[in-house]
């Protein structure tokens, strides 16, 4: 296949209300030539609501949004020159899989000559030359996905949208189709944004990640740039697997080891932090970032390990805590049910997230 057109894709001041709920706050956002950027967040946070504006499915309340330098605000989304995916793969079950891939193209009357190239030569991308004569239901749910992103690329789109699209695989086919994206995002080179619930997802394909909350872009960045730095606490619960500990407590001045986070058990978290001393905060420890420690601050029993070859995790209970904490180990670390284990975090990777959920300057 010939290399795409690719675009950018600028949205400035863009909101969508849906009566009197909004459902996108008014957001700014470049996505820049060629990109693959992923859109994460829980059920509801408006990334859907986002991808369907870019789309032309949904009219914005405000703003304008422009894709190659043109303004396709009110364009019909035939006339955007972009091509979504959607969870369910929506294929026609009386065609073939050829018909299938070529509908877009004769619904352009593009020449009968031109559709047979294209569709072969997007059946060889993706891996369906030998399946072009068979109809839908005759293909593995991975087959038929493939079918709909081939029909969506056939049109040479300068962007290509994906909303979920892997969300009905099982787990081992969500893996195989991870590597076909970005294999095919590394062949067309064309612009790709792609909303996920699935963090994993969003880390392993994009360039960029945008994560959303409550109708909001939190932060943008790069997937390391959010895994290590996260702007507020919906960014710290959204990146990272397992999440991120998170622990109330209230800023001290008078710890053991000078300045800290007194939590709820009475124990002091050493790490400087601005702001007032007894304010309340958030403190965030990865489990990769808790180290054993037999007069650590950290300490919980534990309800739950789980082994997964090189790596385990510790499940702690802590009553006083009124939370679970997740704790990174060796895989060969021996460990009994009910044994109370103590934990300090790394200095230089805590978190402290303020009462308005944005995070503190720590150091």
């Amino acid at each position: 296949m010939g290399v795409h057109q690719v675009a950018d894709v600028v949205i400035s001041d863009v909101s969508k209300r849906f009566g009197t709920v909004t459902a996108l706050a008014p957001s700014d956002l470049t996505i820049a030539d060629g990109e693959f950027v992923a859109i994460v967040g829980p059920s509801g946070c408006g990334k859907s609501t986002l991808l369907r504006l870019i789309a032309g499915l949904e009219e914005p309340s405000t703003g304008r949004i422009s894709i190659d330098g043109r303004d396709v605000t009110h364009a019909a989304p035939a006339d955007r020159g972009l091509a979504m995916v959607f969870q369910s793969y929506a294929l026609y079950p009386h065609l073939t899989v050829a018909e299938n891939i070529a509908f877009p193209l004769r619904v352009a009357r593009t020449p009968r000559a031109e559709v047979t190239k294209r569709v072969a030569d997007v059946a060889e991308t993706l891996g369906l030359t030998a399946f072009l004569s068979r109809r839908p239901k005759a293909l593995s749910g991975g087959q038929r996905q493939r079918v709909s992103i081939a029909r969506a690329i056939v049109r040479e789109p300068k962007v290509l949208l994906l909303d979920e699209p892997l969300s009905n695989l099982d787990v081992d086919l969500r893996v195989r189709m991870r590597h076909e994206f970005a294999r095919l995002h590394a062949q067309l080179a064309a612009t790709m944004i792609y909303v996920t619930h699935d963090q994993v997802e969003a880390m392993t394909l994009a360039n960029r990640i945008v994560v959303m909350n409550a109708g909001r872009i939190e932060q943008v960045g790069a997937p390391l740039a959010l895994y290590d730095t996260p702007a507020t606490l919906a960014v710290a619960r959204a990146i990272g697997s397992p999440r991120m500990n998170l622990l109330a407590g209230t800023i001290a001045t008078d710890g053991p080891g000078g300045a800290g986070v007194r939590l709820t058990t009475g124990e002091t978290v050493p790490v400087r932090v601005q702001g007032e001393a007894g304010e309340p905060v958030t403190l965030g420890i990865r489990p990769e970032h808790l180290v054993p420690d037999d007069d650590g601050p950290l300490a919980g029993k534990v309800e739950l390990f789980e082994r997964l070859g090189p790596l385990s995790f510790a499940h702690l209970g802590s009553p006083g805590l009124g939370t679970t904490i997740v704790a990174q180990l060796p895989g060969d670390r021996h460990i009994t049910l009910g044994q109370t284990l103590r934990f300090r975090g790394l200095s230089q990777r805590l978190h402290v997230f303020g009462e308005d959920g944005h995070a503190r300057v720590t150091g």
